[in-house]
């Protein structure tokens, strides 16, 4: 079992890329959601729901189970953190798009997704740091990211309102 929360925890491998793992991790999610929603029409915004709160459950156990295999309580080699995060404002897209309040090129929606994740996942801004810095273990690992994708949704959304 611990081998694959491993593998669940660096998303496949993803985690071990030597530079900039996290922003690569968000920039897969980004571009498999994007042909999942847009390219190939899979468009149940409840199916995407309920998958994310079960993947956003057991991340904790795997992510738990996984710290051990690695030397320091915020591991980079654990991404799934940023594909949950970065999943957030991308879910919301696809309510915005259902309920017809995306006035702009939805490409551009994405890309302000993985943008404003990035961002606030890189600068840190409170409630964020909290998370980072008072949570060394698990539970901060996913939420500082969990922090990061709320904040992208409320731009995205205000973004929405906007044009």
């Amino acid at each position: 079992m611990k081998k694959i929360n491993v593998l669940l925890s660096t998303f496949f491998g993803y985690g071990y890329l030597t530079k900039i793992p996290g922003t690569v991790t968000s920039a897969i999610t980004a571009i498999f959601i994007y042909i999942a929603y847009e390219i190939l029409g899979y468009t149940d915004l409840n199916f995407s729901v309920i998958f994310f709160i079960i993947l956003f459950f057991y991340s904790f156990y795997a992510v738990k189970d996984s710290e051990s295999e690695f030397n320091n309580k915020d591991p980079r080699q654990i991404v799934i953190d940023e594909v949950l995060g970065q999943s957030m404002p991308l879910i919301l897209l696809l309510y915005l798009n259902q309920t017809n309040q995306i006035n702009i090129s939805i490409e551009i929606y994405y890309i302000l997704s993985f943008v404003f994740f990035r961002f606030f996942d890189i600068l840190k801004p409170f409630p964020v740091s909290y998370f980072d810095k008072y949570h060394k273990n698990y539970f901060g690992i996913i939420m500082d990211d969990i922090m990061a994708g709320l904040y992208s949704m409320i731009l995205i959304y205000l973004i929405s309102l906007k044009f």
